[in-house]
This record gives structure tokens, sequence and C-alpha cells, in this order.
């Protein structure tokens, strides 16, 4: 990219952001717009009530010719062919579909969970230890629309039990588990040892809710050949968190092959996935929280799907379809299975990863820390120093800037050997000026060629300042994913930030910016400004990369402003760190200064000058291409 360009995609950012404030409409065209929907509103309400009105009278009027013109006898006949129209749709569970709903808890000291007669579901879940971003109840999911039912053909029929009512095995309306664990049976009953039966276990200070399905008597109830019977899961996600856009990139479902690696769909949008493999558990996964159904044994096959909802207060919708296998219905057969709701907290999840028959469900992978070496760095760096750091401070803004710290003393020779290299290329730099006022601009072979010589009598290495800075990029995107996901910065302010693990807001703007939002990050700013000087110093350490591109150089500039339009509306602990890395980037450049002697070092520059020097495997391949460069 050349001057030229950079400045042309400037200009064009420029105009994309003034069009979008231009067209911006004012408040008072705001205002008219509110009150002529609001208009058209009760219009619209008006007609909706009259329609309603002429309707309701004219139901009443048929009802009264049908109640003088029908007997006794026929309204028993209506009862009579309603009575057989749900013995037919629901035959041997036609008594299921009549009941009152009632609601059960089970609780303990962490979870608080309300069971539904209708459908024997779990109708919601509440984390007691967590608050919502509005400070509300954190309910994980809740509401009608939540669905937990088994699909099955009897005989001819289609039938849910999501739709059915079932008979708890206690009157208690709550059940709490202080000391010992609290148990509850649901059951569904077709007829005399015919039945299907929901039990829940919860135990003291535990996330996981085991659950099981047992059928008792189904074999003369199933159609014939039924191998498989199909659980259906699904609910709305609730908004939980203050940035529904971080939260909605960090919310998707993932799932576990049975003796393979954790896999998930596509959290930017709608997706789905057809699994014909053996499944040990599917997660509906939101930023911080994970509501997981874990089989004993395995799924055989499942289909999951999500879609994106542009409604208020809500993120997406979950729905996972698993088969349960079939072996012998005439008998008694039961599934256990167990439900984790919980924290996205890396060790926490690791504790509940030995559930049933396997001792490794790679829970943990929840957390999403980054594959291969980045995950490495998070697990064996990162989280360990914090969780130290956390045994005895409660302020996460100190535990960053510790955390900050003890990094930047882990890299600190690489650090110091990037600084030394880029002294050399700064020593140098008259010399390479030299070079290209001898050398035509037309001659970039002949220049490149010289150039390369002094850097082997010099003994200095172009890469030298590079290569260290590579060792530092696994732990620049470790923290990339570190902040976001770590449930332990989760509304923890410091100083004017009110939640590290979100942004923060200094200034609301009237308007929304493309790609900035509508607010001022005041950390993102500070990480910018930092990152700007940070530039500016190494362009002034490094005057060779500087001088000889100066469409890269104006790129170095441009590339901070990019960052802060992307960090605006992320992890303000993120920003923060950043901030403190670049900080003390700083103070370990003034320390090199004061140590390194630039006298001393041209000297050794100029000794190493005399010495005779062996062409590197590099620098023989470097001079090769510009040779075959010259040629064309």
């Amino acid at each position: 990219m050349d001057k030229k360009t950079i400045i042309g995609i400037l200009l064009i950012g420029v105009i994309l952001v003034l069009y979008s404030i231009y067209t911006q409409p004012s408040k008072e065209e705001i205002a008219r717009l509110k009150i002529q929907r609001d208009s058209i509103a009760k219009v619209e309400q008006a007609k909706k009530a009259e329609i309603a009105k002429q309707q309701a009278i004219a139901d009443a009027t048929t009802q009264q010719k049908a109640v003088v013109e029908n007997n006794d006898s026929s309204v028993v006949k209506n009862d009579s062919l309603k009575n057989k129209q749900i013995q037919k749709q629901y035959g041997e569970f036609s008594d299921a579909t009549q009941g009152t709903r009632k609601f059960i808890t089970i609780e303990n000291d962490l979870l608080k969970i309300k069971i539904s007669t209708k459908g024997g579901k779990m109708y919601s879940a509440e984390l007691k230890k967590y608050k919502a971003y509005d400070k509300t109840p954190l309910i994980l999911f809740t509401g009608d629309s939540t669905i937990f039912g088994i699909n099955f053909f009897d005989q001819n029929r289609s039938i849910n039990t999501d739709n059915l009512f079932f008979t708890p095995s206690v009157s208690k309306e709550k059940l709490y588990a202080k000391d010992q664990p609290v148990k509850i049976s649901f059951r569904l009953t077709a007829s005399e040892g015919k039945y299907i039966e929901y039990t829940y276990s919860l135990a003291p200070d535990s996330y996981k809710v085991d659950f099981s399905v047992k059928f008792s008597g189904m074999k003369n109830i199933l159609a014939q050949n039924t191998n498989t019977l199909a659980l259906d899961w699904s609910y709305y996600v609730r908004q939980l968190e203050k940035s529904k856009m971080t939260e909605n990139n960090y919310t998707t479902i993932y799932y576990k092959p049975y003796k393979d690696n954790v896999d998930k769909l596509s959290s930017s949008g709608d997706d789905k996935e057809e699994l014909a493999t053996k499944v040990r558990w599917v997660a509906f996964k939101q930023q911080f929280f994970s509501n997981v159904l874990i089989a004993d044994n395995y799924f055989p096959n499942v289909v999951i799907d999500q879609q994106k909802l542009g409604e208020k207060g809500y993120i997406k919708k979950f729905h996972a379809n698993m088969m349960l296998p079939v072996d012998n219905m005439g008998t008694t057969q039961t599934y256990p299975m167990s439900f984790y709701i919980g924290p996205n907290q890396y060790n926490t999840l690791r504790r509940y990863s030995k559930i049933g028959n396997d001792d490794n469900l790679q829970l943990q992978k929840l957390v999403n820390l980054g594959w291969t070496i980045f995950g490495w760095v998070n697990r064996f760096i990162v989280i360990p120093i914090f969780n130290f750091f956390n045994q005895f401070i409660n302020n996460y803004g100190i535990i960053i800037l510790l955390l900050t710290i003890v990094i930047k003393i882990i890299i600190l020779p690489f650090t110091f050997k990037s600084y030394m290299s880029s002294a050399k290329m700064k020593v140098l730099k008259p010399e390479i000026e030299e070079i290209n006022k001898k050398i035509p601009k037309e001659k970039s072979m002949e220049r490149q060629q010289a150039t390369m010589a002094l850097y082997r009598k010099a003994s200095v290495s172009p890469l030298g300042g590079c290569l260290p800075m590579l060792f530092q990029m696994p732990i620049l995107y470790a923290m990339f994913r570190f902040f976001p996901t770590s449930i332990e910065l989760r509304q923890q302010g410091f100083l004017w930030a009110d939640d590290l693990s979100s942004y923060d807001s200094v200034l609301h703007l009237p308007f929304n910016i493309p790609m900035y939002g509508d607010h001022v990050s005041l950390f993102a700013l500070l990480m910018t400004i930092s990152m700007i000087f940070y530039t500016r110093m190494q362009n002034q350490m490094n005057p060779a990369q500087a001088g000889g591109m100066p469409g890269m150089k104006t790129m170095m500039y441009i590339m901070p402003i990019f960052f802060m339009a992307f960090l605006n509306n992320y992890s303000s602990g993120l920003s923060y760190y950043y901030f403190l890395a670049n900080v003390i980037t700083f103070i370990q450049m003034y320390l090199f200064r004061r140590f390194v002697n630039e006298d001393k070092l041209r000297l050794q520059i100029e000794q190493n000058k005399k010495k005779k020097h062996k062409k590197s495997n590099f620098q023989k391949r470097m001079e090769e291409m510009a040779k075959q460069k010259g040629r064309r």
C-alpha cells in the first residue's frame, strides 16, 4: 500500500462516518415519526377492538340460539365427540391431556430449578450467586417457550410428552438441598404398569442436576420397529450481559462427539448440524454460563440448530433433537443423564468433567482459550498466575496490573534482544543512507546486495528485531481470548469501568458511528494513544525500516485507530491490559537506553566488520532472490 492508497481509505472512512451522521434523523423528526406510529397503532388497535366486539356479539347470539335450539342430550353428544377426538389423538395417554399445571421447586445454595407438572420439564433455572447485567436475578431460561419432551409414535399417533401432565412423587412445592440431596419424580401414566417417568436429583452446593428417563411397559404402546425415541430440547436464549454484540459472539451450541474432541456451531449467525455419530453431550452455551445435557453413555445421533433473534432481551434460539436408543421396551428401561447448569469457569468445569463412565468430558473447553499454542499459554501461564493473585487480592484491576508485570518480566529477554537489534540498526543508519545515495533507486538489486553485505560484516540481522516479537504474539492473542471469557472479571469494577468483562463508557454519543459505536471507551482511547507513542518510539529505534517503507510507516500509525474502533465495544479489561503493557514497555526502553552505551555498540560493530564472515543461508537466499529479480 502506498501513501495515496492509505489516504484514499481514510477519506472513504471519513465520508462514511459523515454520511451516517448527516442522514441520521433529528430529534424533531424522531418525535414526529413516533407520534405517527402511535397514531397508526391506536387506529389499528381501535379497529381490532371493534372487530373483536362485533365477533363477540355474533358469537354470543349464536351461542344463545344454540342453547335455545339444543337440549341437554346434544351437549352430552358434543362432549362425547370431543372425548373421542382426544382418545383418537393420544390413545392410552388421553387422560394426561387434562390437568392443572403446578410448579415444584428444587434448589440449593447455587441453583433454583422450577419444574412444571405440564411436560414434567424444567420450566426455569436461576443461578443464585449471579445477577444479570441489569442487576435482576440471573435466570438462564424460563417460560412456556421452553420445550423439553420425548416424541414417539403410539401406533399411528405422534405424541409429544411436553404437552401432557405428569404426576409428581411428592406434594411439597419446594425441596431444598441443604445437608443432603433432594430427589423428585414425575410420572406420565398410560395405564397400569405403563408409564414414562422423569427423575431429578440435586445435591447441596452443586451445579449438576442428575436426570433420568424411565420407560415401563411401553412395548405394546410404541409403533412396531421403533428403535429410537426423540428427545426434543429448545429454548430462547436470554440476554444476560451488558454488551449484546459481544455476548452474541460467544453464544452458540457446543457438543462433544463420543471419544472425540469438542466442536461447535458457528456463533456468527444461523447454523445447523446433523451429527450422524455418537454424541456424549450437548451444551447451550452463552458468554459466561452454560446449560449442558450429558448422557451417561451417549446419544446415537443428534440434530442441533440455532437461530439469531432480533428481539430485545434475547440473543438466539437454541434447539437440539437427540435420539434415545430402544432395546427392550417389554421391560423397564432407564436412560441416566445429567445437566450442568452453571458458570463457564475453567477450573469449575474441569471439576465437573468426570461424570458417569467418562473421566474426561472436556467441559472446560466451553471456555474458548484459543487453539493450540494460544490455549497452552492461557492454561499453563495466564490462568495459574491470575488464580494465584486472586487468592490474596480482591481488586481485579490490581490483579491485571500484577499479571501484566509478571508476563513482561517473563518475556523480558525477548524484549531486550529486540531492543539491541533496533539499536544496532540505528547505529548503521548513516552507512545505509550512504549506500542509498551512491546506488540509485533504479539499481535495486545492487542496493540490496550492498545493504546485505553491510549487515553481514557488522554481524547484524535485519530480522533480529522481528523474531523476538513473534515469541510475544502468542501471549498477546492469548490475552485477547482470556479477558472476554474470564467470568471472574464479570461485573467487577475498576476506576471508571463498572464491568471489566465488557466495555467501559465515559461518554455516550447522541449518534452511532459505524464500526465504533455510540459511546467512548476511555481504556480503549488510552490504549490507542499509548500504541501510537510506542509506534513512534519503534520508528525512532529502527530508522532503516521507517525510512525504507514510508507506506508501511503510515500504516503503522493507522493500525492503532482500527484497534480503537474494535476494542471500543470489547472487554475493558483487555484494553486496560494492552495499555499497561505499552506503559511498562516504555519504562523498559528507557532503562535499556540508560544502560546500553551506543558508543560501545558502535565500536563492537566496527570490530565485527574487521572479522571474516561467512554468509548465512538466509543472506544467501536473499541475495539469490535479488539476482533473480534483477534478471527479470
